[in-house]
């Protein structure tokens, strides 16, 4: 993707519930795309959590965020999805969905993000279905950073081609992780917002 900063033209009238979706998918992205740095567990530290499920896990990363240095974030973050070869994780949807990197999804993938404008940036050398770059892009299409707001249907039918399949198990999989602490709250974070956004796009009926 283009850039991780995720704007929307002034002109275009998104609700605040559609502009927080993109933010915590965008935060999300972030996170996930390289080891936070200072700046990024201080903005995470100044978070705070409702009552709900969601907010509590929210909550419980921005505790985490205070007493995490970014050179702990960034040896954790290398033994998850770096390590010597590979990390202990594989955050690519063609590895979850065919067990093989650069599969078919990616290929659907390339197509959709062909289809709406979207390309990966030349400084990215990853592919592009990971997750980071998926978080990313569903945040770039809730406001309409390539173009207009996609609309809820459009939306529900990116979400369950490409990320609904996955993403739970992957963000599943990051609580457990052995190498989890800092990241565990941000797998619980991305396991129960994927659960709130697929129910959410099922009881929508927008097709």
């Amino acid at each position: 993707m283009e850039d991780k900063n995720v704007t929307a033209a002034p002109d275009l009238q998104i609700t605040d519930m559609d502009r927080a979706r993109a933010d915590l998918y965008n935060f999300l992205g972030a996170m996930l795309a390289s080891p936070p740095d200072d700046m990024m567990l201080t903005q995470t530290a100044g978070l705070s959590g409702d009552e709900t499920e969601l907010g509590q896990a929210i909550g419980t990363l921005a505790k985490l965020a205070r007493v995490t240095k970014p050179k702990a974030a960034e040896s954790e973050f290398n033994k998850l999805f770096i390590g010597l070869g590979r990390g202990e994780l594989l955050p690519f949807a063609s590895y979850y969905l065919t067990g093989f990197l650069n599969e078919k999804p990616l290929a659907l993938l390339r197509q959709d993000m062909l289809a709406k404008g979207m390309q990966r940036s030349e400084t990215v050398f990853e592919p592009e279905d990971s997750i980071a770059s998926l978080m990313e892009m569903m945040a770039a299409m809730i406001v309409g950073r390539f173009g207009a707001p996609a609309d809820l249907a459009t939306q529900k039918q990116f979400f369950n081609k490409h990320i609904g399949p996955w993403a739970t198990h992957f963000f599943t999989d990051l609580e457990e992780a052995k190498n989890s602490v800092f990241f565990t709250p941000v797998g619980t974070v991305g396991r129960i917002f994927m659960s709130v956004e697929a129910e959410a796009f099922r009881m929508s009926g927008a097709e």
